[in-house]
């Protein structure tokens, strides 16, 4: 189960910094079970990688480096220490045989391609406006 920070994490710092390439990558080797996504390092041998790894390869600011991807990723886009960020922590924590961890992320990411395709609940997002 994901913890409530994780979750937290997830929507406020991944999610809004995903692409949809990337997105659509996550969850295509969510759902196969890929050895592509890794767990313990941010890059094993291209093109294995943990999930903000994966991102980083399919985000304009971050698609041209290696092996450092994920690591630049979490720290210039998304604005997390890379070192204490909770969804890499809980990812490295469950590894790759905990299918209901895997699951659940898996769930989350398709209902935010639902969102961005206009396909799931509206959201309401006065309460941004207002603080703009």
């Amino acid at each position: 189960m994901l913890s409530q920070d994780c979750l937290s994490e997830l929507r406020t710092s991944w999610m809004p910094n995903l692409t949809d390439s990337a997105l659509d990558r996550l969850i295509d080797l969510l759902e196969r079970e890929s050895p592509f996504l890794v767990h313990g390092c941010f890059t094993k041998a291209m093109p294995m990688g943990c999930l903000a790894t994966h991102a980083a390869w399919h985000h304009p600011d971050t698609c041209h480096l290696n092996a450092e991807a994920g690591i630049n990723w979490l720290h210039t886009v998304a604005c997390l220490n890379p070192a204490t960020s909770l969804v890499i922590r809980e990812w490295d924590a469950h590894g790759p045989r905990d299918w209901q961890f895997r699951q659940e992320l898996l769930n989350l990411f398709q209902d935010e391609r639902k969102n961005r395709n206009g396909e799931g609940c509206p959201v309401n997002r006065l309460a941004e406006l207002a603080v703009l």
